[in-house]
Formats: C-alpha cells, structure tokens, sequence
C-alpha cells in the first residue's frame, strides 16, 4: 500500500513565480495584447502547478494537508480542487478521497456510474478536477499524471477526450481537416483549448475501478490570437447541424444550406469554410473540439456564423455526452462558453436562429408557424444576441415565412419527402432507392432546392442588416459577389438562380422541383421563354437521350438505335439499360454497400450522434420482376433489357407508391408516356448514381 507522509501546510507551502490572476473584464483587455509566452519555467504569463513535495522554480506548489486534505477553489484563491465540473449538467468528482505521498496527488475511485443501455454516452468514472482561474484565450495545456494512460483519462472543461485524442475530418467529403487534437503520451498530456470561461477545469479520472490515478504537474500557458498571413484572405466559417451541413452524393438528395452558402461569395474576397455536421448542438460541438478547432484555425478577424437548436431539442439533456439542452443550458452554451471563447481570439460571432421544421403529413390550407414549442430556443438565442451586442439572422422566422408563400404541397416537395425511384443514396437507416427508410416525410432534412432559398434568406438578411448599420454584417455582405448584393437589395434572384422555373416553385407544379432545378442547372433539361418548364408535357425519346448522355457523360451514339417519339416507359427502361452497361463496368456503391447492416457501434465511420437505431433498408426493388404483373406487354426485343434494367433498380412501379412510405407497386406499366417531370425523376437518380459516393454534392455544372 502506498505510504502517506504527513506533512503540515505550513511544511508543504512554497513559494511561487505564478502570474497575477485577473478579472474577467481586465483578462479580456489583456488578451489581443499578449505577445508570444517564453518557454515554460521563464517569467511569463504561464500558469504552473506542482504537485509533489519537491519544490519546482517557477511553479506554484498545492499542498496537502493531512487533516483538512487537498485545497478546493474559490475565485480569491484562484485555483483548487473542486466538487462537480463545469460541464453541463455538472459532472460529480470527488475531493475528499484524494491523497498525496509526496509523489503527486491520488484518487482511487472503487466503483463508477454508467446508465443502462446508454454506457457510452452517459457515464462518470468520478475522479478528481483541478480548476485554475484563467481568463477567455487560447491556451496550451500540459498534464503530467502520476498514473500511465491506460489508467487515466485527462479531460478539459468538460471535453470528450476520446474525440480529441482522434484525427480525421469535421466533414462528409473529408475536405476539412482536423488540425488539432490532443495527445497522450505515457504520463504526458497535451491540448490546446480555447477558453470561453475565467476558468477552465483539468479533469482527472480513472480508466479502471479500484486503480489509483494522480496528478504531478499542469502548465497552461496563453497563446496569443492568431494573426492573418500576409496575403491571405479572411475567412466565413460556418458552424451548425444537419440543416447546414454539407453533404456527399451518397445522401442525395439531401442538403444543407451551408452547402450552397459559399457560391453566393467572391472566392477571390473570403474563403468559405463549412464545419457543420448532423447530429450537432451546442453541446456536443463544443464536447468533441468542432468550436474549438475553428478557434485554433481561424484568424483574428475572422467570422463565425452558427445556428443551433434542433438536435438541442433532444431528450438527453442530462447525458453526459447527449446533444440535448435545456433552456438554461442553451443559453449558457452561447454565453459562457462560445461568445466569449470567440471573441477572446478576436474572431466575430453571427448567431443564426434555427430554421423551423414542418409538419411532414400536412394538408394544404395548412399555416405553417414556429416549430419550436417547448424550448424557444430561437427566442432565446434572439435576446442573448442583443444582450451582447452580437449581429443576428433569424433564419426561423423567415423559413416560416417562405413555406407559407409556397404554400403546403410545394413545401413538402422540398423537404425530405422521397418516393420510390427517385435517388440511389441513403440515410443512416438504408437506402432511399425504395422511399424513405424512416417511413416518413421527414420535416427537419430537405432538399438543395430549399437550401438555396435558406443560403438566399440569410445573405439577404445579412445585407439587410449592414443597410441598416450593423458592421459586422456589412463587412461579410462585402464579400459577397456583387450580384448577390444586388439581387439581395431588389429581391430579385432569378440571374443568381436562373434553375428556378415559374411552374414548379407552387402546388402541384413542384412535386420534382429539386430534380427539375438540378436538371435545369447542369444544363441538360431547359425551361421555355417565358421560364415554365412545363412537368406535364409528354418527353419524347430523343430528348431524353440527350440529356441522359450529357448527365451520364456518354456519347449520344450509344444510344442512337431508339427512334425519336413519345417516350415511355418500356422504352426508358431500355435505354437506362444501355446506359448503364456503356457507364459501368462492376456495380456502383450505391448498389452494393446500402443492403443489409448499415454502419453500427464498432465501425471506423460510427458516429453515436447520427445514429437512429434502424439497420438496413435495400436498394434492390421490393417488388421481383415475376411479381410485377404487366411485364406480358412489353415490346418482345425490349424485354430482356427492361427487365435487366428493373432488377438494377435503375426504375421501379410508378404506381402505388408514395412519399413518406417505402413501397413499390406491382405496375410496370410499359406503355404508359413519360411527362418531363417522371424524365426528371429518372435522369436525377442516374445522375446521382454516376458520382462517387463520397463526393460533396455541390456540383453546379457538368465536366
């Protein structure tokens, strides 16, 4: 058993080169000032703790009292051991129970705590936190323990170490690195934090019940803003979840507005750097070192934008590692922690409410209104921007302003309402090539068509504002092509959108419209003069052809043996057939790895916070070819290729399916013409299937 030495506080007391604690306001001041810190052990700003017997120059030694035991916080003090963290809700650790032999400080924890069925999001191994009062800022942050790394976990203010210990990327393509993590070597941790509080926690905590875990050193030591390279240009960065997230083309259709947000800037201006994620909040992206990142990457002067608030809706508020929050929570997240850790790097906050969610089954007639009942969080994020003085887009209240003047129908169409056939790609619970997985028509995710108009509401609100004399929001609306700015200013888009077709922006006029705007956009499918697209007029097979070569990047002549005429269906279904096999050589992800298990608890790609709890709905057709009943009418030489065409999945029954259920019909219906609408349908779903899975869905043109 280890030995305790018994010494007095007097005995133990040493003396100290420590920098002057400050207060918050006084720390704020000081922080755009601060020059490079010296090198550890100089006189500098660092904040050095020992905690052995042997005295160290230039650190301030905690001592350990044999009858009063380990020194605890107060702000007057400036540092010690504390009882609960600062984490949300507060992590419950322990100071009773640690001990000192001189050699560093211990904890020996006998049992730990973990919820039934959530173990990996909502557990605590207790241990020790050592709070120091440090003000707002960068620092780097070093731990010796007394304990190896297997034994023992460092934590900062409440951070998920497990996360930061990783590398990777914060995004779908793996365009965004992670540029900083931690790192664990032996008894040594490292991390760079960036500080929202005036104090920040060093967590201690045990890997293994009845194994004691110490601590022997923490150095922090402030690091000063990140200044712009000469030459460089400043930066956007936009933070938030699913609904601004950027997405690969193996979840088309789905998308973001963050997505699209960056081709409405000058590039040559601003470069535009998107680390939304789904499944995000101001939780979780603070827990796994998102905020942090950017703060780290970032330069002075640069801007944040953020919007939070759906997955803060979630029930799980006092998990650990949940993406919940209360309303107090949400507003502390933006208070405490993010305004001032990013204004603390000289960075500029936009806050951004939280667009609103629709009611998936509604029947036109119906008025949409704020989504958010129960937690205001956007109301809540309005007041906190004006407490602070922080420049605010409410992207809520215009998103329900939007889907009222398109009314139910057109609303519906844009949000993640899929039907059977329409796109190759997936979702957490399987592939969409069947309808929805989920079974549902799902009010929160949508489609491109809709993230342009939300990536529109907020530049024109950010326009709209610097008219108005909010500087933070005129210098971002400089960076903006001047076209923007202008069409922002009249409220005329159609030159930044010209996809945009009279007829299919209302009822039922807009059932394809994301399709038909992707169409329109590439190139290969063209509106009239007076900008109708017309979805209900017949498609003839030529121009069918064309567009499907020019998506598919085939040349014409491969399919040349189809005379020209009404297109329909058994004719389509040939001509995909031939497309594929002119395109493809083995089978496309889409149709081999979306069958079966999606991605579970274990896997390299498993994200907790993406998770659904659904395993696996399939590309395939439901339906087999010998249960469709009409296949007897197809034309005899087309018959071989429709249906090697209808077991690809390449088509599917147009009858007797429906959005927000995944069902295939038992209809064919070979003879039947396609309108320009149902040719829409199927030269999107090819034109997904041609791209790499993995690929950011933000192509606005062909090769």
């Amino acid at each position: 058993m280890r030995r305790f030495l018994k010494f007095t506080l007097s005995a133990l007391l040493l003396s100290t080169t420590l920098a002057p604690f400050q207060s918050r306001t006084e720390a704020a001041e000081a922080v755009p000032e601060m020059s490079h810190p010296e090198t550890f052990g100089q006189p500098d700003r660092s904040y050095k703790f020992n905690f052995t017997s042997q005295a160290k120059e230039g650190y301030r030694t905690v001592t350990y009292d044999v009858y009063s035991g380990v020194p605890l916080y107060t702000p007057d003090a400036g540092y010690g051991f504390v009882g609960e963290t600062s984490a949300m809700p507060p992590r419950e650790v322990h100071t009773s129970t640690i001990t000192s032999d001189g050699t560093g400080f211990y904890i020996t924890e006998p049992a730990f705590y973990a919820e039934p069925k959530y173990e990996k999001d909502n557990y605590n191994n207790y241990g020790m936190a050592f709070r120091i009062q440090a003000p707002p800022g960068a620092y780097s942050v070093y731990v010796k323990t007394a304990s190896d790394a297997a034994d023992t976990t460092v934590s900062v203010s409440g951070m998920q170490t497990s996360r930061l210990l990783k590398g990777g990327f914060w995004d779908a393509a793996k365009l965004v690195p992670i540029q900083h993590t931690a790192s664990a070597i032996g008894k040594e941790w490292t991390y760079t934090y960036v500080n929202g509080r005036n104090y920040l926690d060093i967590e201690i905590e045990p890997n293994k019940a009845g194994t004691p875990v110490g601590i022997e050193e923490i150095v922090l030591k402030p690091l000063p803003q990140q200044r712009r390279a000469s030459g460089a240009l400043p930066a956007v960065f936009t933070l938030g979840d699913s609904t601004v997230k950027s997405y690969t083309f193996d979840e088309a259709p789905m998308s973001g507005w963050g997505q699209v947000f960056d081709s409405l800037f000058n590039r040559q201006k601003v470069k535009v750097v998107n680390y939304s994620m789904g499944g995000r909040s101001f939780k979780n992206a603070y827990t796994e070192g998102r905020l942090n990142d950017i703060l780290l990457t970032g330069s002075a002067g640069d801007y944040v934008l953020i919007q939070f608030g759906h997955n803060d809706e979630s029930a799980d508020e006092f998990r650990r590692f949940g993406r919940g929050a209360t309303e107090a929570m949400y507003e502390s997240y933006i208070e405490d922690v993010y305004l001032p850790a990013i204004r603390a790097r000289g960075m500029i906050p936009v806050l951004i409410t939280p667009l609103s969610r629709v009611k998936g089954d509604a029947v036109p007639g119906y008025v949409y209104t704020n989504s958010f009942k129960t937690r205001l969080f956007p109301d809540i994020m309005k007041r906190t921007a004006q407490k602070h003085g922080v420049t605010l887009v409410d992207l809520n209240a215009q998103s329900v302003k939007y889907y009222n003047e398109i009314g139910v129908e057109a609303t519906t169409a844009v949000f993640m309402s899929i039907e059977a056939g329409e796109t190759p790609g997936k979702t957490n619970d399987g592939s969409y090539a069947n309808g929805h997985p989920s079974k549902k028509i799902d009010g929160t995710h949508y489609k491109e068509a809709l993230a342009k108009q939300l990536a529109r509401m907020v530049a024109t609100e950010l326009v709209d504002l610097g008219r108005a004399g909010d500087r933070t929001a005129a210098a971002i609306s400089s960076f903006l092509r001047g076209d923007v700015r202008d069409a922002a200013r009249s409220g005329s888009w159609a030159a930044i959108f010209p996809e945009t077709a009279k007829d299919t922006t209302t009822g039922g006029g807009a059932y394809y419209r994301n399709q038909i705007e992707k169409l329109l956009q590439l190139g290969v499918m063209h509106k009239d003069d007076r900008g109708d697209f017309h979805p209900d007029e017949t498609m003839t097979a030529g121009g069918f052809i064309r567009s499907l070569s020019k998506v598919m990047d085939l040349d014409p002549s491969v399919l040349s043996r189809y005379p020209n005429g009404k297109l329909t269906r058994e004719v389509m279904g040939a001509i995909l057939d031939d497309a594929y096999h002119a395109k493809f050589t083995s089978k496309p992800k889409y149709m081999t790895d979306y069958n079966g298990t999606t991605v579970v608890p274990g896997d390299p790609a498993y994200d907790p916070n993406l998770d659904s709890g659904a395993r696996g709905a399939m590309y395939y057709p439901l339906v087999s070819w010998q249960q469709l009943t009409d296949t007897a009418g197809i034309a005899p030489h087309l018959a071989a290729k429709v249906q090697d065409a209808y077991e690809l999945g390449l088509f599917r029954s147009e009858k007797g399916i429906a959005r927000g259920q995944m069902v295939n019909g038992t209809e064919l219906e070979p003879k039947a013409v396609v309108t320009r609408a149902k040719a829409a349908k199927s030269l999107y779903f090819m034109w997904v299937l041609v791209h790499e899975v993995s690929q950011e869905n933000d192509l606005a043109s062909l090769k």
